[in-house]
C-alpha cells in the first residue's frame, strides 16, 4: 500500500510538473506572439542610418551599407539626420573586397555632403513637389475626425480639375514616397493629393497609436476623396504603394464613395496581410507557431489591450486573393519578383484571379517599392497609358 502511495504521489508531482513547464512554454510563446504582433503595429518613426559616405568626387559617390546600394537606377540618401538630402544614380563601380560601391552623384538638394553616416531613401525625392519637380504646390490641411491631416495639392496645368488622383504611401513611409508619381499624373491632366494619414508622423495619431494594416487608414482616405470632391473632382484614381495598397483595397471594399473611383494603381502591394507576416516571422527566424499566434491575436477582440489597438485587427479580411470576387474597379498591379519586403506572389495569385479587371506589370531586379527607380521611363508608361 505504501509503495502504491509513493507511486502515485510521484506520478501527480510528475504530471505537475509537465504541465508547468508546458505552461511554462505556452506563456513564452504567447509573450512572443505578443512583441511579434505588436512590432508589426507600431510605427518607425525613426530610422537609424544604414549606409556610409566613404569618398565624394565631383561626379560620384563612393558608399557602402545596404543591399539597395547595389541595386541599378536612381536612389536618394538622407543626410545629417535627416536635415539635408543627395541624389545618386548608376553604378560606376564596385570593390566586393571592400563591400564598397561608387555610384553617378546626381545632385544635392539640402545640407553638405561629406564622409561619414547617412540614410538610404529609396523614394528618390525628399522634399515636396515645389521644390523637387517645379511644379505649383498648395499646402492643404485634409478635414478629418482625428484632426487635420497634412496633403499636398498638384493641380496640372491643362484640364477642368474634374480628375484627381489620389496618391496613398505605405508603412513607415511619408509623403515623399508618392512624388515619384506625381510627373506621370500631371501629365495625363490629373490633379494629384498626396494626403497623410493617421501615425505616419505627420498626420494626427489614431485612438490607438498603431498601424492597423489599412482596416482604420481607409477613413483617412476617405476624407481625402471627401475633400477632392468638395474641390470640384469627378473621378478619382487611387495610387497606392505596399500598405498604402492594402488602405486603397479596404478603400474599395468599404467606402460608400468607392462609386467616384475609376481605377486604381498598385505598386508593391500588400494583397494578403497573413502572407507578408509569414514571410518576416521565416526572415527573422521567429518560429512559425509564434507568428501565427501573433497574426491570430491581432483579430482577437479579447486581445486588443494586449496588442495595443483599439480596433482588432482581422488579417483575415486582408486576403484579397481569397477575396478576388468581391472587387470591380479596374486596377494596375506593378509588383518586382524581386521584391525581398513583399513578396510578389499573393499579387500574381491576385491578378490571375481577375485578369477581367486587374492588369498585372511585373518587374525584375527592383526591390520593394521600387519599381520606378530601376526603370523610371516604363513604369511612367504605363502608369500614364491606365489612367489616361
Amino acid at each position: 500500500m505504501k509503495q502504491r502511495t509513493m507511486a502515485e504521489r510521484a506520478l501527480t508531482y510528475g504530471g505537475v510538473a509537465a504541465g508547468s513547464a508546458l505552461a511554462g512554454a505556452g506563456s513564452v510563446w504567447v509573450a512572443g506572439a505578443t512583441y511579434f504582433a505588436r512590432r508589426v503595429l507600431t510605427p518607425d518613426l525613426v530610422r537609424p542610418d544604414d549606409t556610409e559616405i566613404h569618398v565624394i568626387h565631383d561626379d560620384s559617390i563612393t558608399l557602402s551599407g545596404t543591399a539597395d546600394l547595389l541595386v541599378p537606377g536612381r536612389y536618394g540618401l538622407w543626410l545629417d539626420g535627416g536635415r539635408g538630402h543627395a541624389r545618386f544614380g548608376s553604378v560606376l563601380e564596385v570593390d566586393h573586397r571592400r563591400q564598397r560601391v561608387r555610384r553617378e552623384l546626381l545632385g544635392v538638394d539640402e545640407g553638405v555632403l561629406q564622409p561619414g553616416p547617412a540614410r538610404f531613401n529609396g523614394y528618390y525625392y525628399g522634399r515636396d513637389p515645389q521644390s523637387d519637380l517645379g511644379l505649383h504646390t498648395e499646402h492643404v490641411p485634409v478635414p478629418n475626425d482625428l484632426g487635420p491631416m497634412p496633403a499636398w495639392v498638384v493641380p496640372p496645368e491643362h484640364g477642368d480639375g474634374s480628375r484627381w488622383a489620389v496618391l496613398v504611401h505605405g508603412r513607415g513611409a511619408r509623403r515623399y514616397e508618392a512624388l515619384r508619381a506625381i510627373p506621370a499624373l500631371h501629365a495625363a491632366g490629373l490633379t494629384c493629393l498626396v494626403p497623410s494619414y493617421r501615425n505616419d508622423g505627420d498626420a494626427p495619431k489614431g485612438p490607438d497609436g498603431r498601424y492597423n494594416l489599412g482596416l482604420s487608414e481607409w477613413r483617412d482616405i476617405e476624407s481625402a476623396v471627401e475633400f477632392a470632391l468638395a474641390r470640384g473632382a469627378r473621378e478619382i484614381v487611387l495610387v497606392g504603394w505596399s500598405m498604402g495598397g492594402a488602405i486603397v483595397l479596404q478603400f474599395l471594399d468599404r467606402s460608400p464613395l468607392s462609386s467616384v473611383v475609376s481605377r486604381a494603381v498598385l505598386d508593391g502591394p500588400v494583397v494578403d496581410w497573413g502572407d507578408v507576416l509569414r514571410h518576416h516571422a521565416a526572415l527573422h527566424r521567429v518560429p512559425a507557431p509564434v507568428g501565427y499566434l501573433g497574426s491570430a491575436l491581432m483579430g482577437q477582440h479579447w486581445a486588443k489591450r494586449l496588442v495595443g489597438v483599439s480596433e482588432s485587427v482581422d488579417v483575415a479580411r486582408t486576403n484579397w486573393v481569397k477575396r478576388a470576387d468581391e472587387l470591380s474597379h479596374r486596377m494596375l498591379l506593378i509588383h518586382s519578383r524581386d521584391d525581398e519586403f513583399v513578396p510578389v506572389g499573393p499579387s500574381e495569385q491576385f491578378a490571375s484571379a481577375r485578369p477581367d479587371i486587374i492588369t498585372f506589370e511585373p518587374w525584375s531586379l527592383a526591390r520593394h517599392c521600387k519599381e520606378w527607380n530601376v526603370d523610371p521611363r516604363r513604369w511612367e508608361s504605363v502608369v500614364s497609358e491606365f489612367v489616361r
